[in-house]
């Protein structure tokens, strides 16, 4: 996002309002970092920027430890799952397709087409595609606006340390908990079968 920034000649944005940004969509990301007045095309040409310089490190992307077999474990036990992302579909198909996530994920919702987090849409239109109740909902995330997203459509929290926010913030946003390893979400879903 900062090359994307340069590239066009703005000041760059400070590292840590760019974490702060990650989990909306891409113009609401531009728009957020931009400390000037600039045109739409040049909103665009950034947004398109930056998506070339993030599938240029595409290939440098990795899971964290233990994803697949705890998402396996979660299948075993009976839970379906979704993802809502900022990511656009094409990034989010790409990710999936690299690590097979597929089988895990068969629902999904993406910023250019749902409403972008922190609204409750993509995580409703979810929930509704897979027939799931709010009490049986829980949406687990790395930053603020996945539980602010949470708390707007009237279900759970399960915040991750290691990704964008730091704890404190997951749980000042009203996080139930925040886990510091990925194995660790087994703890928050029993079998179901």
């Amino acid at each position: 996002m900062q090359k994307a920034f340069t590239d066009h000649g703005l000041d760059e944005p400070d590292y840590e309002k760019v974490l702060g940004i990650i989990g909306l969509s891409l113009m609401a990301a531009v728009d957020a970092l931009l400390i000037e007045e600039v045109d739409e095309a040049t909103k665009q040409k950034i947004c398109d920027a930056y998506g070339s310089n993030y599938r240029a490190s595409e290939s440098s992307l990795a899971l964290y430890p233990e994803v697949i077999e705890t998402l396996e474990t979660l299948a075993v036990r009976g839970y379906h799952m979704g993802v809502v992302t900022g990511k656009s579909s094409r990034g989010l198909l790409r990710v999936m397709d690299t690590f097979d996530l597929h089988r895990f994920f068969p629902v999904w919702r993406t910023a250019d087409i749902c409403f972008s987090k922190p609204h409750p849409a993509m995580a409703l239109e979810c929930m509704a595609e897979m027939g799931a109740l709010h009490e049986h909902t829980m949406v687990v995330g790395d930053s603020k606006f996945d539980i602010q997203m949470a708390k707007a459509a009237g279900v759970r929290s399960l915040g991750v340390s290691f990704g964008v926010e730091p704890a404190h913030v997951l749980k000042a946003e009203g996080a139930m908990a925040v886990i510091d390893e990925f194995k660790d979400v087994l703890s928050f879903f029993p079998p179901l079968v």
